[in-house]
């Protein structure tokens, strides 16, 4: 019988998750150059947060279709993706313009679905769910729009979308937490009944 193909660490996938991680500090650099206040830094910054942003689907896309996942790409996506989403909530929190309570709001779930994640992988991985996929675009969504020089009268917009995002991230939060109870008590019982 004979193995299958082993994936090379340094694939496309890989390489564009790790580019997401280098363009972190570009984008910090941008936003918070100008004291944040320059209308082409800050559309600067947006524009990095996009290409940022798409690259966490495009490689999720490559790596699934082209069979390039590897144990690393599993580790260091959700890492470059907390990074990205975590430096524009600081960044922005830092320049007044987001209330740090959303900030922490978010942070807090995000790391301790992490640090959940960690704790079940012996027992199995949970999949992303529709609600955890809702709340990375809204998510996504509501920093662009926070980040865009918008007219006074738009501002609300935004608003409104980041309200839908900490409402997301908290259910999706309380989601995964109950999820990954659940799987660590059906491989206790498993192991039980073996």
């Amino acid at each position: 019988m004979t193995e299958p193909a082993r994936v090379p660490v340094w694939n496309i996938a890989n390489v564009l998750t790790m580019s997401r991680l280098v363009l972190v500090p570009v984008f910090l650099y941008l936003l918070l150059g100008h004291d944040g206040t320059d209308r082409w830094w800050r559309l600067a910054a947006c524009a990095v947060f996009a290409v940022a942003s798409v690259t966490d689907h495009v490689d999720g896309n490559l790596a699934r279709k082209h069979g390039l996942i590897t144990d690393f790409g599993k580790i260091a996506d959700p890492i470059a993706d907390k990074a990205l989403t975590g430096a524009a909530l600081v960044g922005l929190s830092l320049l007044g313009e987001l209330p740090w309570w959303v900030t922490v709001v978010i942070a807090v779930r995000e790391m301790g679905v992490t640090l959940l994640r960690f704790w079940v992988i012996r027992h199995g991985v949970i999949p992303a769910s529709r609600g955890g996929k809702a709340k990375t675009l809204v998510q996504i969504l509501a920093i662009g729009l926070y980040l865009l020089p918008l007219p006074a009268n738009l501002e609300i917009v935004a608003t409104i979308s980041m309200g839908v995002a900490v409402v997301l991230t908290v259910v999706t939060g309380v989601d995964y937490v109950v999820r990954a109870f659940r799987l660590r008590a059906r491989a206790r019982r498993a192991v039980a009944g073996a």
